[in-house]
């Protein structure tokens, strides 16, 4: 099940939000304002809420949903064993041994197939007879799973004694299937004493919707154009492959960003606030930059309890760089079981590791220079994590750059850049911080039509697209 389903959108969420705040909890909290949330609402809240997650991922994972459920349960049996530990060695030893499980866990589903496939490609075996179905959105729930007890271990967080609570933390759909990857210590207190109002109410009622028409608005329309440059054959023209690339620079974009504002509205709705996951990369002045504002809670995730624990940059110059190649060989070993994400990986240490070494990382002078600079970095990034294998990401590149002699441009460009002109400068637009500046201008001003206009056209335009549209999953799905 995605957000932008008619399945979520007209019978899920619409029963969630009858049962959530359904009349009865409405006026018991009508007539005790001052005592705040009522333990019996909250823990009726957090059950259902907890059956409705469960429900929402075994719609699509009927069968996973069991490992699902033996992950919490293993979670939370080892989370109180290390949190009740006498001495630091037992705790560290149990702690151990925990992340061990998940990351062997992590390995049978995610990786066995490829790394078996690629064994008996080498020994010239012929097909691997193992084939194992990828568990949507395992890489999320499983790194929530590991920060719930690193918190437990550096005593950032209490150790959960009620599973139920535990539970609801892995498995709220709104983040449960892409993200973004909420830490426990950030949503611990949450769980138990958030308060439900109308104003987060509303707000993530407004922020739902702006993600939904990045979604299908936007990252849909940019995935057709993508889709069909990328599966030209042959020397394509090098203005043609560009506009491929940014197409799907785009579609990778506003998708998974799409999902976090998504699920960040959903959360504010139910009462939850989570961490924002992007701010507007597309308009960084470095790569470093730019990965401080994509996918932010990868990015802390991994600097928290793998970068900063190595050492970190307190360390000498070569132990800097090894832990830097650490940090970006699991950035992309996460991403998937592929050549193509390994290098990537690879492709972004080289790159920031340059930019730390030469100073390109601070600002400085020639602000454009540094923009396009790091706008083709992450361009040809998008191309070899897209590409189903090096050869085609190669193939592709060379494209971009002239190697293939399909030529500067031609009538191909022109056909795709008639048609979708008005699309690329919608795309830039709403890459850049301009909605934000608008709402907040007219707000300021004490003029609310614009905005709710604005909002309700996304909101009419964003249902047109979801029921006439055929099935489109979430990029980071697949992670």
């Amino acid at each position: 099940m995605v957000f932008s389903s008619t399945v979520f959108l007209f019978i899920f969420l619409p029963i969630c939000l009858i049962v959530y705040y359904n009349p009865f909890i409405i006026i018991a909290e009508r007539k005790n304002p001052d005592r705040g949330a009522d333990p019996k609402i909250r823990t009726f809240r957090n059950v259902f809420l907890l059956l409705a997650s469960l429900v929402f991922y075994a719609w699509g994972e009927p069968v996973n949903i069991l490992l699902m459920i033996f992950s919490i349960v293993l979670a939370w049996f080892l989370g109180l064993k290390i949190g009740s530990s006498e001495s630091g060695k037992a705790a560290k030893l149990w702690l151990v041994f925990a992340i061990s499980v998940y990351i062997i866990i992590f390995f049978i589903f995610k990786y066995l197939t490829f790394v078996s496939s690629e064994i008996y490609r080498w020994l010239g075996l012929g097909e691997s007879p193992v084939n194992i179905a990828l568990p949507i959105g395992i890489s999320f729930f499983m790194f929530q799973l590991m920060s719930y007890l690193f918190d437990v271990y550096y005593k950032t967080a209490r150790p959960q004694k009620n599973i139920l609570n535990l539970g609801l933390y892995i498995a709220l759909f709104p983040q449960l299937i892409a993200g973004p990857i909420v830490r426990y210590n950030e949503i611990e207190e949450q769980i138990l004493n958030r308060r439900e109002n109308k104003e987060d109410f509303s707000e993530g009622l407004i922020r739902f919707v702006f993600g939904l028409g990045k979604k299908v608005l936007l990252a849909n329309y940019f995935g057709l154009l993508a889709d069909n440059i990328f599966a030209l054959k042959g020397g394509v023209s090098a203005a043609t492959a560009w506009l491929g690339a940014f197409a799907y620079t785009f579609q990778i974009y506003f998708d998974f960003s799409g999902y976090s504002d998504m699920a960040i509205g959903l959360g504010r709705i139910f009462g939850f606030h989570f961490s924002e996951n992007f701010n507007y990369p597309y308009i960084s002045g470095s790569v470093t930059e730019f990965w401080r504002r994509w996918h932010i809670s990868l990015s802390t995730w991994f600097r928290d309890y793998v970068y900063i624990p190595l050492g970190g940059n307190r360390v000498s110059k070569v132990r800097w760089i090894l832990n830097m190649l650490c940090v970006w060989l699991l950035t992309g070993i996460w991403h998937g079981a592929n050549w193509t994400f390994l290098i990537w990986g690879l492709m972004y240490f080289v790159v920031l590791v340059v930019e730390r070494l030469t100073g390109l990382n601070s600002a400085g002078r020639l602000p454009v220079l540094r923009h396009l600079y790091t706008i083709v970095i992450f361009t040809v990034g998008w191309v070899i994590f897209r590409s189903e294998d090096l050869g085609r990401a190669l193939g592709f590149l060379g494209n971009m750059f002239g190697l293939r002699g399909g030529g500067g441009a031609d009538m191909t460009t022109l056909y795709y850049l008639k048609n979708s002109w008005w699309l690329l400068l919608i795309g830039i637009a709403a890459a850049c911080p301009l909605f934000p500046k608008f709402r907040d201008h007219w707000l300021k001003k004490g003029v609310y039509i614009p905005v709710i206009a604005f909002n309700f056209a996304v909101f009419v335009l964003s249902l047109i697209s979801c029921i006439s549209s055929t099935y489109s999953p979430f990029i980071y799905f697949n992670f």
